[in-house]
């Protein structure tokens, strides 16, 4: 557990420069701590922060002096297993989150919320974030909602401007988890665990270890909201302290749910009915009755839910239908990172076999076999794209694959032979660090480049 006051007058360690790294430096040197920043690329931008008071950058690999510091805040995207970080364990150097770290420096009467799972929690979390936002608006107390963590700012950044009697919000991730030592949500939630991040977490078992750490230190007066047709789920209420509260869509769950759909309306155990958002997909109704469940934990009104869940738009990059040609749609669903999101994605169709797939990035370590039977009913076409280009053919051989590698060539390819009823979906299962940034940037790239084609497309039809 990290205790700012046991470290005064210590040297810190920052692994790694991305935005979580540098927020929680920032955060650490206005609080006088002396800063070391240890990156193992070459950063360009790295000498802006040279110049911030109290902190030291080095870039281009990790020097001798990382050992010299008390202790570490690991970025959360850092291998586990990289060997500076084994080295600095192996020395008694302690290592924190900067999640820990930086809800160390949040006042005590804080109320914490988080969310997790494989899929859905970027969605969950904007939806809660809005929902409280409302009520701290209903209220008039002066209460601030801080939304934060993997959907955008790191929580390093909001610390700084919490005061007692705020909200936080936090999309947490497996990273983030895994590296915490200490971690007490008042809130939290448990969409739902299948295959992710295998690569990075040694397999299932160390996966599913991590997402188990949003609920470990919680309380009995502490509320976790779990998937009651999840297995994981049902074993994460055996062990957990809090009071656990389920939902479901499946009409067979392990838990008893205290919420469910009847076709039109999310009907509460305690009575209350509410219309969710209009998202597509039933997952999003499950998104909704995590938000809804956590809100009303929260002394939420109903009535507030209702009005934020009747406004609440789609969101970028998640099953985003985005434009319309010659009777084809294209769908942007970049956020879907691992197979059970794609499989999501293509169950919001309907089973017409119209779908050409573009599937593939980096490979994080699951089958691709699972997606067969999906495959047979949805799509016309898989075309592949990425690093794990020779595994998915190989995992779906005697299917139609087409072979495109990048991008560009998977939606020239798709236009080219996408006919009217037709679908184009980018759901790739994989990770995006091969070709681009980050998932936004894969999408908003494929977004452009759809756009680019209909627009040469009618402007060439004009001149005909």
């Amino acid at each position: 557990m990290f205790k700012p006051e046991k470290w005064i007058g210590k040297k810190a360690c920052v692994l790694g420069l991305g935005k979580s790294g540098r927020s929680a430096a920032e955060l650490l040197a206005s609080r006088g701590f002396s800063v070391l920043i240890s990156e193992e690329a070459p950063v360009a931008h790295a000498n802006r922060l040279s110049f911030v008071p109290g902190i030291e950058v080095e870039t281009g690999g990790h020097s001798s002096r990382v050992f010299e510091c008390d202790f570490w805040i690991k970025s959360p995207g850092i291998f586990p297993k990289n060997p500076v970080l084994l080295e600095a364990k192996k020395r008694g150097i302690p290592v924190f989150s900067e999640l820990e770290v930086a809800l160390a420096f949040m006042p005590s009467k804080v109320r914490v919320f988080a969310v997790t799972g494989t899929n859905g929690k970027t969605t969950t979390t904007a939806l809660l974030g809005e929902v409280l936002k409302e009520d701290a608006l209903r209220q008039k107390k002066g209460r601030q909602v801080f939304v934060c963590g993997n959907i955008g700012s790191p929580v390093s950044l909001c610390a700084s401007q919490v005061k007692s009697g705020d909200d936080v919000v936090i999309e947490v991730s497996s990273y983030q988890l895994e590296d915490s030592t200490y971690f007490r949500p008042n809130i939290a939630c448990v969409l739902n665990i299948t295959p992710d991040h295998l690569d990075h977490h040694g397999g299932m078992k160390g996966y599913i270890k991590a997402k188990g750490r949003v609920f470990k230190w919680q309380r009995e007066k502490d509320v976790l909201v779990l998937n009651g047709a999840d297995t994981v789920c049902a074993e994460f209420s055996e062990k957990a302290k809090s009071t656990v509260l389920a939902f479901s869509t499946h009409p067979k769950h392990l838990l008893k749910s205290d919420v469910f759909f009847d076709g039109d309306e999310l009907i509460f155990s305690e009575g209350y009915q509410i219309r969710p958002p209009k998202l597509k997909g039933i997952h999003n109704i499950e998104n909704a009755m995590t938000a809804a469940l956590m809100a009303l934990s929260a002394g939420v009104s109903a009535d507030t839910i209702q009005t934020v869940f009747s406004r609440f738009q789609e969101m970028e990059h998640r099953i985003e239908q985005f434009a319309y040609h010659r009777g084809v749609i294209y769908v942007n669903d970049s956020k879907a990172t691992n197979l059970d999101s794609t499989i999501t994605a293509l169950k919001s169709f309907e089973k017409c076999r119209n779908i050409w797939l573009i599937l593939g990035g980096r490979d994080k370590g699951a089958s691709y076999e699972v997606l067969r039977p999906y495959l047979q009913e949805y799509c016309k076409k898989v075309l592949t794209i990425g690093e794990s280009m020779d595994k998915i053919e190989q995992e779906l051989k005697g299917y139609p694959v087409i072979r495109c590698g990048t991008l560009e060539q998977a939606v020239a390819t798709a236009m080219k032979g996408g006919i009217k009823g037709d679908v184009v979906l980018l759901s790739p299962a994989c990770s995006s660090f091969d070709q681009f940034k980050d998932f936004e940037e894969r999408g908003r790239v494929f977004k452009r480049l759809v756009n680019a084609y209909v627009f040469k497309d009618r402007v060439e039809g004009d001149k005909k």
